[in-house]
């Protein structure tokens, strides 16, 4: 599909300095983004976005070293930008219509007229908290976003009345403490502070506190096959073995509209192929190098454009 360049792509656009933190203020809120871009790109010349979302309690800066998508971004050929709202406890609140989704969706909207970016590829990213926030705007802004990853964190809700099927990727360890496989919330997860920094998410999981960052209790697996069904894919997966310790579940989709879910047999709440992860292993579980999520992720990425 040729590309469709935005309106960041006239002349007059000012070059944006890789590595650059910029903030950003919409719906009543106030944070920023770190936008990182191939170091040979070309004045004009339309490129790839993905958006990168952040996990619970985890600022942008965290998320950029713990996935290192910018630096693979910078030398494939594609923007990364890795936003945050400013909080007191970082975290994305995913209901329709809440601000924070009002904020990622006109930063999207800002981008395209900052930066040169190629209208028919432009994707959202997410990991755990940030993943949830992904499906969510595969939902709200299904006519922009071509396609979404999530890492640790997929979602379906019944809600959801997309524009368009968006093809998906997801990524999930079967020993997550924090967002099991087999649904529910972890234990790990419990522990975390609650989002207003007043004890933790555990004392909170009846009251209004974590309205909006607590999903439903289905199996990741469930979640996937309701995916699946919105975009009218057969009933039943295909599961084959990529590694020994990897198993991929797809649908036979319609189009374009695949649905995809690398199930990490044995791993954590990590981000596949992430060494970062590894100083934190003790925390979020064991990490698998038997695939990389970015490879994976983008590969998609670059197969479905909008």
């Amino acid at each position: 599909m040729p590309s469709l360049p935005s309106v960041g792509c006239r002349p007059a656009t000012v070059p944006v300095q890789n590595g650059k933190t910029l903030s950003f203020s919409a719906a009543g809120e106030t944070g920023s983004y770190l936008v990182e871009v191939p170091s040979a790109e070309r004045t004009g010349h339309p490129l790839p976005l993905v958006v990168d979302l952040h996990g619970y309690s985890e600022p942008a800066a965290l998320q950029a070293d713990l996935t290192q998508f910018g630096s693979y971004g910078a030398t494939n050929g594609f923007i990364t930008v890795t936003p945050q709202v400013n909080e007191r406890v970082q975290h994305w609140v995913t209901t329709p219509g809440s601000r924070d989704q009002k904020f990622l969706i006109t930063l999207l909207g800002h981008l395209a007229s900052t930066l040169c970016v190629d209208s028919h590829r432009v994707y959202v990213a997410g990991y755990s908290n940030g993943a949830f926030m992904a499906s969510a705007l595969a939902c709200s802004d299904a006519s922009r976003i071509a396609a979404v990853a999530t890492v640790a964190g997929i979602e379906a809700t019944s809600a959801c009345r997309p524009s368009r099927r968006v093809p998906v990727i997801a990524f999930h360890g079967t020993s997550d403490p924090f967002v099991p496989y087999g649904g529910g919330i972890g234990p790990a997860a419990k522990q975390l502070p609650a989002p207003n920094g007043n004890g933790t998410i555990g004392s909170h999981l009846s009251s209004k506190v974590g309205q909006g960052i607590q999903q439903n209790d289905l199996p990741i697996p469930a979640e996937e096959a309701r995916w699946a069904a919105r975009n009218g894919c057969s009933k039943s997966p295909k599961t084959s073995s990529v590694t020994s310790d990897v198993t991929l579940i797809a649908y036979k989709c319609p189009g374009s509209a695949t649905v995809e879910l690398y199930r990490e047999n044995g791993d954590g709440h990590i981000w596949a192929g992430s060494v970062a992860m590894l100083a934190i292993g003790s925390v979020v579980g064991k990490t698998t190098f038997s695939i990389s999520a970015n490879q994976l992720i983008w590969k998609f990425f670059e197969s479905h454009p909008l």
